[in-house]
């Protein structure tokens, strides 16, 4: 999902934000209102998180 991830991030149709306190970090990437991924690292570990049919936010270099 890591490319997928970037991929959504580097849309220019979504717009995302980025949290940081102490050692966790949280970018969310939002189309429009919506929620659509997420990406939470705390020290080594990172996760990545995508509602439901994600990937149809996905530019055409994936579909």
């Amino acid at each position: 999902m890591k490319t997928e991830f970037d991929d959504l991030r580097l849309n220019p149709n979504h717009q995302y934000q980025t949290d940081s306190n102490g050692d966790k970090q949280v970018v969310k990437i939002y189309c429009g209102e919506l929620l659509i991924a997420k990406k939470t690292k705390l020290k080594k570990s990172i996760r990545y998180f995508g509602v439901k049919n994600y990937q149809q936010y996905l530019s055409e270099h994936y579909n």
